[in-house]
């Protein structure tokens, strides 16, 4: 799923870039590195096993990376594609602007009019909270993903056992009636051979 998202949104909001040659992927998990790979498509790096050991310092390191990318201009705009749990049963593909940050709307600077002082200075704050609020950002998504999986795999292996339950019942259900109609057989053959006895 979150490879078909991808595709439509690359499809639908990057053609032209793709024609161009300047849409580059990261690919982090197995499927989506051996399907775009397969696909030839313009793969900058891939990281296909940091599920296999899922923590904030390994995706903090990524996100870093693809910050750099963009603070020198490597590109423009970069995008997460990623799956939002939102039930056991429910994933929503999510197609999310991670970089340039959107600024903050008007009509909210205009509502707040309360000057505050700022211990170190707004730069300096601005600085240390936008980059750790990225790669958390960045985690998050990755976080959810990985829940999303478990979650899905959950409810395949659920309905996997539904369905085995329910082919047990009718296998058990054939083997009886094959059980019952060999036990009237033997029945039929002993009333048989007990009337021919009589006759």
């Amino acid at each position: 799923n979150i490879i078909k998202a991808a595709n439509r949104a690359i499809q639908t909001d990057y053609a032209t870039q793709e024609a161009a040659g300047n849409l580059h992927l990261i690919t982090i998990g197995k499927k989506a590195t051996d399907f775009y790979k397969k696909k030839n498509a313009n793969i900058y790096r891939t990281y296909d096993s940091i599920f296999d050991s899922l923590s904030y310092d390994k995706v903090s390191v990524i996100a870093e990376e693809v910050m750099q990318l963009f603070a020198e201009k490597k590109y423009d705009k970069i995008v997460l594609v990623y799956n939002h749990l939102k039930n056991a049963a429910v994933q929503i593909q999510m197609v999310e602007p991670f970089l340039p940050v959107s600024p903050v709307d008007d009509t909210v600077k205009a509502s707040s009019k309360t000057d505050y002082i700022y211990e170190p200075d707004k730069e300096t704050i601005v600085k240390e909270l936008i980059p750790k609020t990225l790669k958390t950002q960045f985690y998050r998504a990755l976080l959810d993903s990985f829940a999303a999986e478990h979650g899905a795999r959950m409810t395949a292996m659920h309905t996997a056992t539904d369905n085995a339950k329910q082919l047990l019942s009718e296998l058990q259900l054939t083997y009886n009636k094959a059980r019952q109609a060999t036990i009237t057989k033997e029945i039929l053959e002993i009333v048989s051979g007990a009337e021919a006895l009589k006759g």
